[in-house]
């Protein structure tokens, strides 16, 4: 693991998924960019020592070195890291599973592109929340047909933990942009959004027009995102991301509408997906019922009625990664591809804003630039 030691959030969550399924052990690592509390993380998750890594540098040559080496780097530390140990390791040719965005700015995602397409080991990222059982029953039941032509989509991300100055380590990084990148809340929870939307519909968004906040005063980076999407078929969408909006905590909702019906799934309630039915019924779809499809079922690990939340899906996503490493079919990890959309729609956006400009395409030939 690169990053992930003590006083950080996400590194618990990924050690946590990874260990649940009992196929990935957190072996190494270089857990901070101090020598000292990458040893000390090390003891604390019980590594030996020896692989609790002062740098990555270090951290791959040695492994390179050893007979039992690691199989693939977590990237897990801030966005400005990411490209650096992502090179790394790929040069190194160990697979990587990298935390999203992707990279900290748009001329970094192509590097990585090129690097990515060029390895001979996988790379993969962390966009959570297509690892939920109900978000693949959603985008399964809009693939059969059962919304019909998808007309409207409306996700919305609203946090309020940055409504105040920061004041602790995970958020001080978020706000800088010599850390986070070009991106604050777009970077941070919009591209969360805007995957979630393009995974579940399976539509590509192709248009955008976006107005990015800078609401606590002094604050270089937006924390209040309001994006109108168009999408492929010619659907229209509203994305809203914020982590100003005081009281809430991870809210994270989609509302998705076609011609016949329409999907509700809120990440806050992740076990019940409720299905809209063109003739006034509404239908409460649960994770564990026996009539969910295989997908989802193969992914819920406990009974219908015992909540599953988070971690779990987190863990889906390993899950999915160590069949990766198998040679496995992963066909619903995200990679290179998300990742490089993800950094072109939060470069678009902040343009868009910066410059008070209109309608923008955003498609596959703004992907190639």
């Amino acid at each position: 693991m690169v990053g992930g030691g003590p006083g950080g959030f996400i590194g618990p969550v990924h050690r946590l998924a990874a260990h649940l399924d009992g196929e990935i052990d957190l072996v190494a690592g270089a857990f901070s960019s101090d020598a000292e509390r990458s040893q000390d993380a090390g003891r604390r998750f019980g590594i030996d020592p020896a692989r609790a890594y002062p740098d990555v540098a270090t951290m791959l040559a040695c492994e390179r070195q050893r007979s039992d080496p690691i199989d693939f780097v977590t990237i897990a530390s801030p966005n400005h890291t990411h490209l650096p140990a992502a090179r790394a390791a790929l040069e190194a040719r160990f697979a990587v599973f990298s935390d999203k965005p992707a990279t900290a700015t748009w001329e970094e995602a192509v590097a990585l592109a090129n690097l990515v397409r060029a390895a001979t080991v996988p790379y993969r990222l962390t966009y959570t929340y297509s690892g939920y059982p109900l978000v693949r029953e959603a985008r399964a039941r809009i693939a059969a047909g059962d919304l019909g032509e998808i007309r409207k989509v409306v996700v919305e991300y609203p946090q309020g933990w940055l409504a105040q100055d920061a004041q602790s380590k995970q958020a001080e990084w978020r706000v800088d942009p010599g850390r986070a990148g070009e991106g604050g809340c777009i970077a941070d929870i919009g591209v969360h959004a805007l995957h979630l939307a393009e995974f579940t519909t399976g539509l590509r968004v192709n248009e955008l027009l976006a107005d990015l906040g800078h609401v606590v005063p002094g604050r270089l980076l937006d924390d209040d995102c309001s994006v109108l999407l168009r999408f492929e078929n010619g659907a229209r969408g509203v994305l809203l991301a914020s982590q100003i909006e005081v009281g809430e905590g991870n809210a994270l909702r989609i509302r998705i509408y076609g011609e016949r019906g329409g999907l509700v799934w809120r990440q806050e309630d992740p076990n019940r997906l409720w299905l809209h039915r063109g003739d006034g019924r509404t239908e409460l779809i649960r994770a564990g019922d026996a009539s969910l499809g295989a997908d989802a079922l193969a992914r819920t690990r406990t009974p219908g009625g015992h909540p599953e939340g988070y971690i779990e899906a987190f863990a889906n996503l390993y899950r999915d990664f160590a069949a990766l490493l198998r040679s496995e079919p992963s066909p619903l990890l995200p990679g290179i591809e998300e990742g490089i959309r993800g950094m072109a729609f939060i470069s678009t956006a902040v343009r868009m804003s910066r410059e008070r400009a209109g309608w923008t395409k955003f498609d596959q030939e703004v992907l190639r630039t």
